[in-house]
This record gives C-alpha cells, sequence and structure tokens, in this order.
C-alpha cells in the first residue's frame, strides 16, 4: 500500500484519495472553485448546514418569531445544545461545558477562577511563545490577584511548587508543536498547581481527552476547525470539583435565576456560573449547524488522516522546496493538525501563493503556516500545494512590490 510519505505523482495522491473513508465528508462544506484552502487553522469554511440554518434563523426566527423565539425556537438553551455537540469531541461531559462569549473572555474568567482556588500561591506559568492574547489577558488578571506572569521556554523544566496556575496551549499556533496532555497535566498537580489548556488548535483536528488527562480548566474557540464562523463563540469547559470558584464576570445569564431580576448576584450552580451576558443567538445558531457535521465522525480516523496529510506534506517540502526549514515536528506524535515551514521572505512568498489559489496564512516573523483539516482537505490538495509552492520559490515571482504591500491581517 503506497505511504504518504512516498507520494511522488500527482496520480499517487488521488489514489490516496480515492480510498480515503472520510472523501464523503468534504461536500459538507462550501469550497470556492479554484482554491486550496489550507487556513482552516484560522478559520474554518462555510458548511452547507450553517449556511441553510442562518437563512432559517434570520428570516423565521428572528423575522418571524421575534422576541418569542427565545422560547419557540429554545435560543435560551443555545449555549448548552451547542456545548452538547462540543463535548465529545474533546472527552468532557457536556454538563461541565458552556459555550459562550470568546475565548480571550473565557480564559479570563478561567484563570481569575483558578487563582481564587490556589491561595498562598501568586505564579502564572505560560510559553513565552504562547498565543499572545493568552499573555495578555494573563497580564492583565494577574495583579488583580497580587499574582505575577513567569514566561519559560520549557514548562515543563520550570514547574515548581511556587506556581497557583500553568497556562498551555495544547499545540503551537506557529509550529504546531503538540504538548502531552496527560503527562504535563500530571506533573503539574504533582507540584500542586492548577492547568488551563487552551485547546484552539485541538478542538476539531483530533481527538481531546480532558476528563482522561485529569485536567482542570479548558477553554477554546469556535471558528477554526469547529467551522462556526468569523467570531463564533468560544467555550469553556470546568472540572466539576472547581465549579464552586468565584470567577468575576458576573453577568445576568451567569446568575441563578435570571429571569427574576433580582438586585443583587446570586451565582448559578455548576458550569452555568461561567456564562455572563445575553448570548450571540446568530452567531451560536451557525456553530450549531456546523458542528453537526461531526455527528457521524470518528474522530480517530479524523487523526490518522491529519497525520498522514502531515507526513505528506513535509515530504514533498522536503523534495520540492528544500530551502525551507521544516518549523513543526517531524514526529507525528509531537504534530498536531499544521505544517508550518520557516522562509526569511514568508509575507511575500504567502501572499503569491494566495494570488496562486493556495490560501495558508504567515505568523510573524518567518512561518509559512499550513492547516490540515482532514474532512475536506485532500490529498491531491497537499501535493498541487507543495508543486505551486516550488514554482514560485524557484521563478522568484513572489518578490513582485505587490506581494510586498502588507495588509492588515497576516
Amino acid at each position: 500500500m503506497l505511504s504518504p510519505k512516498s507520494v511522488e505523482t500527482r496520480e499517487d495522491a488521488a489514489a490516496l484519495d480515492e480510498r480515503d473513508p472520510l472523501a464523503p465528508f468534504r461536500d459538507a462544506f462550501i469550497l470556492p472553485q479554484g482554491v486550496i484552502y489550507l487556513d482552516g487553522n484560522s478559520l474554518g469554511p462555510l458548511t452547507r448546514a450553517a449556511k441553510r440554518r442562518l437563512v432559517e434563523a434570520v428570516e423565521g426566527e428572528w423575522g418571524e418569531g421575534l422576541i418569542r423565539s427565545w422560547n419557540t425556537a429554545d435560543w435560551i438553551n443555545l449555549p448548552h445544545t451547542v456545548a452538547a455537540k462540543i463535548a465529545p469531541l474533546i472527552g468532557v461531559s457536556a454538563a461541565d461545558l458552556i459555550v459562550t462569549d470568546s475565548t480571550s473572555v473565557n480564559l479570563f474568567k478561567v484563570l481569575s477562577a483558578a487563582l481564587d482556588k490556589s491561595a498562598g500561591r501568586q505564579v502564572i506559568l505560560s510559553e513565552r511563545g504562547n498565543f499572545p492574547t493568552d499573555l495578555y489577558i494573563a497580564e492583565g488578571v494577574a495583579p488583580l490577584f497580587g499574582a505575577t506572569l513567569r514566561l519559560s521556554d520549557d514548562v515543563m523544566a520550570d514547574l515548581d511548587e511556587s506556581v497557583a496556575v500553568l497556562m498551555v496551549t495544547e499545540v503551537d499556533y506557529r509550529t504546531g508543536r503538540r504538548h502531552d496532555m496527560s503527562a504535563v497535566t500530571a506533573r503539574a498537580h504533582q507540584l500542586g498547581a492548577l492547568v488551563i489548556w487552551d485547546l484552539a488548535h485541538s478542538a476539531g483536528a483530533f481527538p481531546v481527552d480532558l476528563e482522561g488527562a485529569g485536567a482542570d480548566f479548558a477553554i477554546g474557540c469556535g471558528y477554526k476547525y469547529l467551522n462556526g464562523g468569523p467570531g463564533a463563540p468560544a467555550f469553556v469547559w470546568v472540572a466539576p470539583r472547581h465549579q464552586n470558584a468565584v470567577q468575576p464576570l458576573s453577568g445576568w445569564f451567569g446568575h441563578a435565576a435570571p429571569f427574576a431580576f433580582e438586585p443583587g448576584f446570586r451565582a448559578a450552580s455548576g458550569i452555568d456560573r461561567f456564562l455572563t451576558g445575553t448570548p450571540p443567538v446568530l452567531s451560536l445558531s451557525a456553530l450549531d449547524a456546523a458542528l453537526d457535521v461531526y455527528g457521524d465522525v470518528d474522530m480517530n480516523l479524523v487523526r490518522q488522516k491529519s497525520v498522514a496529510l502531515g507526513d505528506m506534506m513535509i515530504a514533498r517540502a522536503d523534495a520540492r522546496c528544500p530551502s525551507l526549514a521544516l518549523a513543526s515536528p517531524r514526529d507525528q506524535a509531537e504534530r498536531g493538525s499544521q505544517v508550518s515551514l520557516r522562509c526569511a521572505d514568508a509575507y511575500p512568498v504567502m501572499q503569491a501563493l494566495i494570488a496562486r489559489g493556495v490560501i495558508g496564512d504567515m505568523r510573524a516573523p518567518d512561518i509559512l503556516r499550513f492547516g490540515l483539516t482532514p474532512l475536506y482537505t485532500r490529498f491531491v490538495d497537499v501535493f498541487d500545494a507543495m508543486e505551486i509552492l516550488a514554482e514560485i520559490l524557484e521563478s522568484g515571482v513572489w518578490d513582485q512590490e505587490e506581494f510586498h504591500r502588507r495588509a492588515a491581517v497576516t
């Protein structure tokens, strides 16, 4: 049987696609003709189900139902309805997960809750290369609790008994390097620290088992591998043993009886206390429909194909683009669902790729980043993308002035 690492022709790649058990799921997505989309780790594409649902939510539920739809269309329970679809993807009970707000806001909540439960300890430990918004939120939360943020190049080595909270992203957004969730969590607990996992590049990309790892808190977004649309609501998970912690964003949906309109705050029980303001119904509706594609998906097959796509992309990059250095781990076990290549001229090279219909993205200072989303990415897509990248590098077309002009979003 042909190995992804040994693909040498487009026909070889097409043969892998013919044997792909996930191939039928590609039709669930609306993908423009002539485009190879390798940026689902930044924004997932529109699904056919989400498009239909948005029309229904706007024209029927909002347009006809008006305010009645909080009850008749069950808008009020959307944070729980959507959570129930995400829960099996990350290995948790739906009763301990809620979909609400943004990843940043949810991180503020759980970081505050974790520090509230860590009396006597005042250090938040995180990776120096963690996604900036996580570090920014930690910088803002730390002084509220008299804590300090400590950054590390090796959190496992720098964990000690002064650490209250370890805040770590499972898959590095630049390189795709993946942490061993169970090992990191176990080590943190051994030293008495709580752990917050950011699953922005994990949920929907491969199986996650928060409960199996003994994790404490987790957050993640709905617009990447979950395909919920730009700015889709995020999720927050809190282990039952921590759900009595205080989180300071005491909005009315986090109240024990929001429609009693009491003048003082009484926190809801369980995960509901991590709700805040009114849910964004249209965004939640789109995410709800987009998640339906996962109802029949075996996430172990998703992981197998992700690994195969990554192995093939790395092999083709080695063969066709030898001037580029691999930034992602070569070891499958250490890699999430993306491949990153180092390129001194990453910005104009990526712009030239996009102009040729290959959409990835660039992360400063020198990363060409390609997301591998097994439900719609084909092996021929990866083959073609590396061929086009090789042509762009060999021809020098990337050095045209138009490709050097910086846009606001990279």
